[in-house]
Parts: structure tokens; C-alpha cells; sequence
């Protein structure tokens, strides 16, 4: 019998799982809206899915529907979610089109940030956020400060912006 890995082929240190309200048909939104691909699926109750694994480039989730009896509640239930989850892809705009097309709600138009990312945010249908970037310009923690301070003197940045 061979030794398991402690972490399993596929996955990182942190992997996040996502709780959401229509596991089935959010798992199709991550499908069409990402590319994702369903590894595995775990059936519960009454056609609910208690665990499925997912995987998006190189990055493995996993995602659980909502069970308000085990505590296991979407960001709908919450009022919306403290969480954002990070997307790296090649071409931004196209995959925020994509997503967008698919059934996500712009948060925030993708747009060229002062830390060298073009970057956007959505809302998928269980309440998850998601940004999306290309990373386009490196820059060193100096050149981000500075952009950053003018980026917030100058109004483009900040609160009131979305």
C-alpha cells in the first residue's frame, strides 16, 4: 500500500472552499464563466451536492451547496461576503467579458490599477466575488507607493470609485 501525500497532486497549501446557494448551477457558471473543469462530484440529499472539486489553470476549489442545518451558508444568506477570490488569466477583458456573459454582475469595470494589474471585479450567482487580472507591468514596492499615492490624490482611486 502505497503513502498518501499529504497534499494531494493538483492542489496548493491553501485551497479555497466555496459554499454556495445552486451548487449545481454555479458549478456550470464556473464552466462557462472561467473555463473550469469539474474534477469530481459528490451528490447529497435531495439532489443537493454536498462536495465537488473543481479546477481553473492550475488552481484546484472546491465547492459544497448551502446546508443552513450544518451552518454552510452562501453570501446570499450573509448579505454579501467579506472574501474576494483572485484570477490570473492572459487576457482580462476577455475573461471578464466571458464572465459577465455567462452570469456574473460587474462590481467594477476592468481598468489598469496602480499596482501594474489590469483588473475587475464580479459577483458570481452564489455571491462570491471574483477579480480578474493580467498582470501587465512590474513594478518595484517604490514605483507601486507612488503610483498609489497619486492614483488616490488625484480622485481615480478610493472609496467613491467602483
Amino acid at each position: 500500500m502505497s503513502k498518501a501525500k499529504p497534499i494531494p497532486d493538483g492542489y496548493h497549501t491553501i485551497t479555497p472552499h466555496l459554499i454556495c446557494r445552486d451548487a449545481a448551477s454555479t458549478i456550470e457558471f464556473y464552466k462557462k464563466a472561467f473555463g473550469a473543469e469539474e474534477l469530481m462530484r459528490m451528490p447529497g440529499p435531495g439532489g443537493s451536492i454536498m462536495h465537488a472539486e473543481l479546477k481553473i489553470g492550475d488552481s484546484c476549489f472546491m465547492v459544497a451547496g448551502e446546508n443552513p442545518q450544518w451552518n454552510c451558508k452562501s453570501p446570499i444568506a450573509f448579505g454579501g461576503t467579506p472574501v474576494t477570490i483572485h484570477l490570473y488569466v492572459p487576457d482580462v477583458d476577455k475573461a471578464f467579458e466571458r464572465a459577465i456573459k455567462a452570469g456574473g454582475k460587474v462590481k467594477m469595470p476592468v481598468s489598469d490599477m496602480f499596482w501594474g494589474d489590469r483588473y475587475g471585479q464580479l459577483e458570481d450567482p452564489s455571491g462570491h466575488t471574483w477579480s480578474i487580472a493580467t498582470h501587465v507591468k512590474d513594478m518595484t514596492p517604490q514605483e507601486c507607493e507612488a503610483a498609489m499615492k497619486a492614483a488616490f490624490a488625484s480622485g481615480a482611486c478610493g472609496p467613491d470609485k467602483k
